[in-house]
């Protein structure tokens, strides 16, 4: 066997050193936040970043007047939550966790609305690493035992059938019908009332009531207000800022062990959700670009996490409130099938790409342009 030198080893050696620590992870401090020209990565980032420019969302900026124009179709929906009028386009780009692109007012503090979802589904994640919630295949019943889960129907409900939006909860929360959200234009009032129940578990129906009733029901769990669980264990490790606020509706106030807290939404249908800005967002997202794991301290187990990115049966786009890129309906074509994503009206979207230690921020990019703008950005990667 012919003997390998000691210099060429010592050269392999340093080249795969140098590799790994190319691929290192970088995590911002509280105040510092370090940018690297996109060119330093081999990127090309410029027609992308000129593209969501090109392509602001459409509709009003008095968002108001936006969530109410979708109203005519939803004759029983109300405004519960606050709004806030919006600002313009705006997003970051992360590779190895370095800012490599930004635009627009990344400090301003918008809604969200969906992309609220992914940070309610954070929350159940949460209560599952401290053993709160034994087992997301447990009915909710168990742990909520006033009348929400009561019934042949609702009593079936887990934790997963709410995360996975399958669950076909049937019922009224903080005024607001289950059949009421986002109801199908070909059925009238009665055939809406008197819709069939699905067996939990097999049928997907995006619903800001049920995603309501998880967010009721964590606050039942940790028997502490949502944001504040959420600020705890999330965003103050990873640096976030004071900014972001977490509402809910007027009348969702309940009393817990003697304390009067809000229940939160898990969106802006209605209004109230997540307001924060496109830093934090981004922090959010190189969080779980990093498998949970901040700077060395895990913050949500790996294993959590996986199963939140699990394709769920009935619709293979959907996770744990979490959007997957996965072969379904809702895939956008020529991005890698692992990609997953906060999605939330208006263009707000968290893009996560693992492999390619890929995060990606929008803010009010044209909901119908956001595949044309990812394959823009991926065909210059």
């Amino acid at each position: 066997m012919k003997k390998v030198s000691t210099p060429f080893l010592s050269l392999l050696l340093f080249c795969f050193t140098l590799q790994i620590s190319a691929q290192k992870i970088y995590f911002p401090s509280e105040d510092k936040w370090q940018e690297k020209p996109a060119a330093e990565f081999n990127l090309d980032l410029s027609e992308a970043i000129e593209f969501t420019k090109n392509n602001e969302y459409s509709e009003s900026r008095d968002l108001r007047q936006a969530i109410l124009k979708g109203f005519i179709q939803e004759p029983y929906h109300e405004l519960q939550g606050p709004t806030k009028r919006r600002g313009g386009p705006a997003g970051m780009i992360l590779k190895n966790g370095y800012i490599v692109a930004k635009w627009g007012d990344i400090d301003r503090v918008d809604m969200t609305f969906s992309v609220t979802k992914s940070f309610l589904s954070t929350t159940a994640l949460l209560a599952l690493d401290k053993g709160l919630i034994n087992d997301v295949d447990d009915r909710v019943e168990k742990y909520v035992w006033d009348d929400t889960f009561e019934g042949e129907h609702n009593s079936q409900i887990t934790w997963k059938h709410l995360l996975q939006q399958n669950s076909d909860w049937s019922g009224q929360l903080w005024g607001g019908f289950d059949w009421a959200d986002r109801p199908s234009s070909e059925q009238n009032i009665d055939e809406w009332r008197a819709r069939k129940l699905y067996v939990p578990g097999s049928h997907f129906k995006y619903n800001d009531v049920r995603v309501n009733v998880l967010a009721y029901s964590l606050l039942n769990v940790f028997r502490k207000p949502l944001p504040q669980v959420l600020k705890e264990n999330i965003m103050d490790p990873i640096g976030a800022s004071t900014t972001w606020r977490w509402y809910g509706y007027e009348n969702s106030w309940v009393t817990i062990d003697g304390l009067t807290m809000q229940s939160v939404s898990g969106g802006g249908h209605s209004g109230g959700g997540m307001f924060i800005n496109t830093r934090d967002m981004a922090r959010f997202g190189l969080l779980f670009m990093n498998n949970g794991n901040w700077n060395g301290k895990q913050l949500l187990s790996e294993e959590v996490i996986k199963d939140a990115l699990v394709p769920s049966q009935p619709n293979p786009n959907y996770g744990f409130m979490w959007w997957l890129n996965s072969k379904g309906d809702r895939n956008w074509k020529n991005i890698p099938e692992d990609v997953f994503y906060a999605a939330g009206f208006g263009g707000n979207f968290i893009i996560i790409d693992r492999k390619k230690n890929l995060v990606v921020v929008t803010r009010w990019l044209e909901p119908s342009k956001v595949e044309e703008f990812m394959n823009t950005l991926y065909k210059n990667l």
